[in-house]
Order: structure tokens, then C-alpha cells, then sequence
């Protein structure tokens, strides 16, 4: 067999032996059948490392289908240099390589080896079999086995398939837009997509709510939900294909005059430590107080918001010697210096204890009784329950895309999800393989069913 026929053969099969281009036609069949079952284009089965990703979809596990899509293709390259070199047996320079393409040819089916259980263990899941099943998953030459049993048999067919889901969603989403409210925000998002792995990935789809002034509401959502993409849309950081109105006024269309309307608390404090309190409120202020202030007014203005904060007996102290929440205070200092209508928070409580924490979500309690609206992510929802008016939760929904499962008040949430504490909540839309319960389509659909009547 010449090297050229073996060039493409492995490039199409994995393989130039005749047993193990048999098992791969095998796996390729499996392939299409289980990708027909989930609603995919079952010819992605035939194009080689593709067809990895499409089966980590319809899994249900699509990053872990991205990394079993990358391994395979790195696979083929290596076993791909490694009949170049035989071509080339006499290039000492290519004999030099050989120790370290066999190293990294062994990490490379480590990896893979790690990312092909994890998809198939999704295929258990889906097709609520036995974990058994997964010791045939192990060995590359029995892997077809399971693939064609439940492909073929109609004894297995899947929990749910890929594009039936995404229809049902778009069937229940809410339909029309929540109207624009002239004191408030209102977010009418239709999706945050990137384009990555030959489609469109959905981060964020079909959320509409309209917040009024004066509430302060909880975010809340899983790891991967979207909660920090969803806060980047609404404050125009990362636009979405969406409308968002501050007090019936556009983020988008002017955003550099509404981005002053908008504070912004970061996890990270974003501050110069060899700076004293008062000369980064300073700073700050002149940067997002309007130059036609006088010097006087600015002043007047960072002692009005230090006194409020109890940050005056501070002013002297150098930022790297403050306390953890002190420098909290600090951080949402600078930010209402230009009084904002909308303050959001991404974990203000991160590193502070329970009194601490309780005393900085007072502070921002009383921001939104002077009619702000004040959005906070936190992993400790519970002990600061009783000082918000609404919830909004996203989920993951199977398709690994963020969607609003929920938006209202704290009592209606635990009336809608049946649980009494905001972790248990969390815990219900999480992913199983996440330790939660994976009823994130559930609730999903059951809000967009109360939202559409």
C-alpha cells in the first residue's frame, strides 16, 4: 500500500490496518444513528473530528464535545507525522522528533480518552441506561457496539432531542416584549450568540422583564448560566441582539451618554492601592462627573458620598491598607459619585463574613429606597434574602444555553419552584452532572407556559 493511500485513509478512518478501518465504519454508522435520534444532521457522522463534536451535542455535553472534536483531529495529525517520518526514515531531523511526538502523541489520547467517557456518559444519561455500558465505551474497538444498539434498537430513544428542544423553547418563549417602563429598565433580549465550532452559539436567548425603580433584585443562576454575560448586555459592555431602556431611554443607541446612568461593581476591586481614599474618589470624579462641574462642586460632591459610606474618617488611608470591606465601600463609592440609576454588583460579598456582608447589603438596600435599581450576583443568597424585592434566574437549559426560568418576587419564587431557600432553587436548575437535580428545561418551559397564559 502506498504511503499516499495511507495518508488518506488515516486521515478519513483514523487507520490504515483493514480490522480497524472496519471498526471505524462501524463507529461512523453508529454515529449517524445516534445523531438522527437527537434531531441532528445525521451527515456530520462522515466528516472526520466533526462528527466528535456533533456526538458531545447530542449528548447533551457540548464542551466536552468541543475537547473530543480537538484530541481526535490532534490524533490524526500525529499519527499523520508519524508515516511521514517512516516516508522519511533516513532524516536524522525528523528522528530527533520522534521521542517527543510519541510524548505528546500518549497526553494527546490521555485527553481523549478522559473527553470520549465524559460524552458517553452523557449518551447514559440521556438514554437512561446502565453505567455498565461505559466499559464498551473504554476500548476504541468495542465502542460502536453500544453506538449501534441504541442507534438501531427502538427499545432506547433519547430523553430529549436537540432540535426538538430548541423548537419547544422557541414555541414557549415569551412571546412579544415586555413593555418599556419610563422609570425603570426594561430588557427585551432576543439572543447573545458567538460564532464558534461551525454554528452559532447561543449564550443567552429570549429574556424579557421590566424592572421598576426602587427594587433591588437578586440574580441568581448555576455556573455557565449567563449571569455575567446577561449584566454585560444590559449595561451595553457586550451588546446583544436586544433593546434595553433605562427610564425609557435607549443603553444601545447612546450609549456613551447612558453609561454614566449606569454603576458597575465588579468582583475585582479596580482600584490603586498607593492612592489614599479621597484621592480616588477624586479621580474618580473627574472622570465621570461632567466637566462643566466646578472643582468646589466635585469635592462637595466625593465628601457627600464618603460621608455616606463611612468612609471620611478614612480619607487619608492609603486603599492597600483598608479592610475587605472597606474597600467594597470604596468600589460602590465610585461608582454612585455619578448617581446612577441602575447599580449592579457582581458579588460585593465576596471575602467578607456574615456581619460585614449583611452591613454592606444594608447600604445597598438604602441605594435602592432613594429610587435606584440595584442588580446583585452572590454565592450566599440566604442570609441577605429578606432585603431584596425580586429574583431573576437563568438556567442552562440542555442545549447549554442561558434563559430566564424566572423573574419576580421572592415570595412568588418559592411558590413557583417549590423550595424555601434561594440555594435550593440554584440546586434545582443545576446540571446533574453539577449535583443538581437538572430540571432546568422544566422550569424553563413552565415559565414561558405562565407568561404566555
Amino acid at each position: 500500500m502506498s504511503n499516499i493511500l495511507q495518508l488518506v485513509l488515516v486521515l478519513l478512518f483514523d487507520s490504515y490496518k483493514p480490522f480497524f478501518i472496519a471498526m471505524r465504519c462501524l463507529y461512523i454508522l453508529g454515529a449517524w444513528m445516534l445523531l438522527k435520534k437527537s434531531g441532528l444532521p445525521a451527515f456530520w457522522s462522515l466528516v472526520p473530528w466533526v462528527r466528535e463534536y456533533q456526538l458531545g451535542r447530542s449528548a447533551g455535553r457540548e464542551p466536552e464535545g468541543r475537547s473530543f472534536c480537538v484530541t481526535s483531529m490532534l490524533i490524526t495529525v500525529l499519527q499523520l507525522a508519524n508515516i511521514c517520518f517512516r516516508w522519511n526514515r533516513d532524516s536524522r531531523t525528523l528522528s530527533a522528533f520522534v521521542p517527543l511526538i510519541l510524548v505528546f502523541l500518549f497526553s494527546v489520547m490521555l485527553m481523549h480518552f478522559v473527553f470520549n467517557i465524559r460524552v458517553f456518559a452523557g449518551f447514559v444519561q440521556i438514554y437512561g441506561v446502565s453505567r455498565a455500558w461505559l466499559i464498551l465505551c473504554i476500548f476504541d474497538e468495542l465502542r460502536f457496539l453500544p453506538m449501534l444498539i441504541w442507534g438501531l434498537s427502538r427499545k432506547y430513544q433519547p430523553a430529549w432531542k436537540v432540535e426538538n428542544l430548541k423548537e419547544e423553547m422557541e414555541r414557549l418563549a415569551a412571546r412579544g416584549s415586555a413593555g418599556i417602563l419610563d422609570e425603570g429598565l426594561t430588557v427585551n433580549l432576543k439572543d447573545r450568540h458567538v460564532k464558534e465550532f461551525f454554528h452559532k452559539k447561543y449564550l443567552l436567548k429570549d429574556i424579557h422583564m421590566a424592572i421598576p425603580q426602587g427594587h433591588m433584585v437578586l440574580l441568581l443562576g448555576g455556573s455557565g448560566a449567563g449571569k455575567t454575560t446577561f449584566l454585560n448586555a444590559v449595561n451595553g459592555y457586550e451588546k446583544a441582539d436586544a433593546k434595553v431602556s433605562l427610564n425609557g431611554k435607549d443603553m444601545y443607541s447612546d450609549y456613551k451618554k447612558m453609561q454614566y446612568e449606569v454603576g458597575f461593581v465588579p468582583q475585582q476591586e479596580l482600584v490603586r492601592g498607593k492612592d489614599t481614599v479621597e484621592k480616588t474618589l477624586l479621580d474618580t470624579a473627574r472622570l465621570r462627573l461632567s466637566k462643566d462641574i466646578p472643582k468646589e462642586a466635585r469635592r462637595k460632591r466625593v465628601e457627600e458620598v464618603m460621608e455616606i459610606f463611612g468612609l471620611t474618617p478614612l480619607k487619608d488611608s492609603l486603599v492597600e491598607k483598608l479592610s475587605g470591606g472597606q474597600k467594597k465601600r470604596l468600589s460602590i463609592s465610585m461608582e454612585i459619585l455619578s448617581n446612577p440609576s441602575l447599580f449592579i454588583l457582581d458579588e460585593p460579598d465576596s471575602g467578607l463574613d456574615g456581619v460585614m456582608a449583611r452591613e454592606l447589603f444594608l447600604e445597598l438596600r438604602r441605594i435602592a429606597d432613594t429610587g435606584k435599581i440595584v442588580i446583585v450576583i452572590t454565592h450566599t443568597p440566604d442570609r441577605v434574602i429578606d432585603l431584596f424585592d425580586d429574583v431573576i434566574v437563568l438556567a442552562k437549559d440542555s442545549s447549554r444555553t442561558g434563559r430566564l426560568a424566572f423573574y419576580g418576587s421572592v415570595a412568588d419564587a418559592r411558590e413557583f419552584f417549590g423550595r424555601q431557600t434561594m440555594e435550593q432553587i440554584v440546586k434545582s436548575i443545576n446540571q446533574k452532572e453539577e449535583g443538581g437535580d437538572g430540571l432546568a428545561d422544566e422550569y424553563v418551559l413552565k415559565y414561558a407556559e405562565v407568561q404566555n397564559g
